[in-house]
């Protein structure tokens, strides 16, 4: 290049500087020292320069930006500066939220309105007022953060005819409000205050959705909530589109049929390996996906169970057995609450989450059958992890209806007893006496005392633990009549009998179930503290209505003689009754007497004739000289059972004293066991064909 090209190039290089500074303000090319500040990075030089260097009628944009900072004072005291951020924040906030000001006066009145010190009237006038601004954008505020929480609040509060406007506002948008993760929890809302029509035409909106929102993370949880809410048939329309195509498509026939698969298919003429194949497809993403703690999926389950072959059957539980030991993943979001409860609701979110899907799914009897079949057909080894992953949260399956029966189903099957020791039995023994006193938790000690006795289980819970697949059924006939459920109570104790057989060989268990009684019962040390339990509280467990069931089964030493090896520790029980009995009866006393209150009596009376060890201590300790007090009301039982016991050591002992009580008419004559059938027959009328 020339070296006149160069200067040419610089002078062209300056002269747009010059231009430049000229166009800012400047009255032409200033010294070198006026572009050095700008250059540095300082503005300020460059204010003042170009503030004293504007002319009137110069530019009119250069006039007007001068002309707001001057009307604009920049911040100079802390509080100054927040309140100009706060303002362009707000500002900022005004331009991506359409309906920034609207949230604002909505979250201003939603703290009004969820006070707990608030009239009703006040109230319902800030929720008309809400609802008033809300109204023709029902739609925006449902998928709102903060706005949906206060429509919830009004629909909680707000009158019935408001409600069915905000109903019939969303009505057409449902299917996509189910799917977003805030408007989710108002449909929720909004279905709890629905009427049985809007429920109903809800119901109907789902058809041909069911089996993709199941799939979906938010859309399932309402599904679930529907299925909570609707009656049989309704639920029976939305399990049935998950059956075949057929059903999925056509809506008639979900209303014309319901009932069991087995009995659809054969209705319909449907092809039983087409709905198997239909039914894998829509299981099978949600056992991926780990969505296997909803009532819906296990009904669906156990349906598919009822036809499925032995290898569909198998693989199913095989991918069922690991999802049991995962910790829950599924959120369990409710309506917004206060901040008091808020902190609780936290805490109680966190253990929920910790849980393993095991135990979210005992919920229901269909639950129930799943974590049955599991444990059934599962490995050794698989049994192990569903045993350690339960570690923990034994208290809550304990005093749970269903969640009692899955820890005795454990019980009767897992043969490592060590393992089952440490983590169940051990932390049984830290609440032995709650789980005595209540309903369901005696229930785990009864099954070791005396098991499968249908006194203690009802014929829904024997066919649940006798639950199994038809494809997989190795026990025959027998054990498909215990596992129905629809067995006639006159046909009760058959059934009871045969459950018993069916479960000494319980499927996929090898040790026998008396020497795992025993290693349970009597070599963890249970039954050393079970008998120390009930000896501490004899009196409370006699009178209690759940109680005295299991001091019956440890008095008379369980069932088979479980306990035979612990005779001191019966005996003490014995003397601990017998004293108990002793006490003289007293009108100024609080608690009825042993003898007269209607549990305690009835349990010492059955205690007499089934343990004559028992009878013979009780007589010597409490009754012997003292019959004439005790010859009336609940305790003339306990009296006349040493008459009718089957042994006749006890009858002797009792008779001298007795007879005369019988012969004034004090006491009922018993009638001899062996007369029993004879005298029903006598009364029984006789028909003539």
């Amino acid at each position: 290049m020339a070296p006149g090209e160069e200067k040419s190039l610089g002078g062209s290089k300056k002269r747009k500087r010059e231009s430049f500074s000229t166009a800012k303000g400047g009255g032409g090319p200033k010294s070198k020292g006026a572009t050095k500040p700008h250059m540095k990075g300082s503005e300020k030089p460059l204010k003042r320069a170009s503030e004293k260097s504007i002319k009137p009628g110069h530019g009119a944009a250069a006039a007007d930006v001068g002309g707001e900072k001057k009307k604009k004072k920049e911040p100079k005291t802390p509080r100054e500066r927040r309140l100009a951020a706060k303002e362009m924040s707000e500002s900022r906030k005004r331009k991506r939220k359409p309906n920034y000001d609207l949230e604002r006066d909505l979250a201003l009145l939603w703290e009004k309105m969820r006070c707990y010190n608030i009239s009703k009237e006040e109230r319902s006038k800030f929720v008309t007022q809400a609802l008033q601004k809300m109204n023709g954008k029902f739609l925006e505020i449902a998928g709102s953060h903060v706005s949906a929480r206060v429509l919830q609040t009004c629909i909680k509060y707000c009158s019935q005819s408001e409600r069915d406007s905000i109903f019939d506002a969303l009505r057409p948008h449902f299917l996509t409000l189910i799917r977003k993760k805030y408007a989710v929890h108002l449909v929720k809302k909004l279905l709890d205050t629905a009427t049985k029509k809007q429920l109903e035409w809800f119901i109907s909106s789902l058809h041909g959705h069911v089996a993709s929102l199941l799939r979906h993370t938010v859309g399932s949880a309402v599904v679930e909530h529907v299925f909570h809410l609707a009656n049989g048939c309704q639920k029976q329309s939305l399990l049935m589109e998950m059956y075949s195509t057929e059903l999925q498509l056509f809506k008639d026939l979900t209303v014309a049929n319901t009932g069991r698969l087995v009995d659809i298919i054969s209705k319909l003429g449907l092809q039983k390996s087409s709905v198997l194949q239909h039914m894998t497809l829509t299981i099978q993403p949600l056992l991926e996906k780990g969505i296997v703690d909803y009532s819906i999926v296990h009904t669906a389950l156990i349906e598919y169970f009822t036809i499925a072959d032995k290898s569909s059957a198998t693989d199913v539980i095989q991918q069922l057995i690991p999802l049991l030991v995962q910790r829950s993943s599924v959120s369990d979001e409710s309506e917004p609450l206060t901040a008091p409860d808020l902190s609780k609701r936290n805490k109680s979110k966190k253990k929920r989450s910790a849980e393993p899907l095991l135990v979210r799914m005992m919920h229901s009897r269909d639950g129930l059958k799943l974590g049955i079949l599991c444990i059934k057909h599962g490995t050794a080894k698989e049994r192990k992890k569903i045993v350690k992953g339960m570690k923990g949260h034994i208290r809550k399956l304990a005093f749970d209806q269903y969640g009692s029966l899955l820890l005795i189903c454990i019980l009767s099957i897992v043969d490592d007893t060590k393992l089952v020791t440490k983590i169940v039995i051990q932390e049984l023994q830290k609440m032995l006496k709650e789980l005595v006193l209540d309903k369901n938790g005696r229930r785990l000690l009864l099954q070791l005392l005396h098991p499968q006795c249908p006194r203690y289980l009802s014929p829904d819970d024997l066919a649940c633990l006798n639950y199994d697949v038809p494809s997989l059924a190795l026990q025959g006939e027998e054990s498909q009549e215990c596992s129905d459920n629809k067995a006639d109570t006159s046909n009760h104790n058959k059934s009871a009998e045969g459950c018993e057989k069916t479960t000494q060989l319980p499927v996929g268990s090898k040790k026998d179930p008396s020497l795992r009684r025993h290693e349970l019962l009597v070599d963890s040390e249970l039954a050393e503290s079970l008998f120390e339990t009930c000896i501490a509280n004899v009196g409370e467990l006699l009178r209690s209505n759940f109680g005295k069931e299991v001091i019956y089964e440890v008095a008379v030493g369980g069932s088979e003689g479980v306990l035979q090896s612990l005779s001191d520790q019966t005996d003490a029980l014995h003397e601990a009754i017998a004293s108990l009995a002793a006490v003289p009866k007293t009108e100024e006393s609080e608690e009825e007497h042993v003898l007269e209150n209607f549990h305690s009596s009835r349990t010492i009376r059955k205690l007499i004739l089934d343990s004559p060890n028992f009878a013979a201590a009780l007589w010597k300790t409490a009754l012997q000289g003292k019959c004439d007090i005790w010859a009336q009301g609940h305790s003339s039982k306990v009296i006349a059972a040493y008459l009718e016991s089957s042994d006749p050591r006890v009858r002797e002992v009792a008779k001298l004293e007795l007879q005369p009580l019988v012969d004034r008419g004090t006491l009922k004559p018993p009638a001899a066991p062996h007369n029993k059938v004879a005298e029903k027959k006598r009364l029984m009328p006789e028909f003539e064909m």
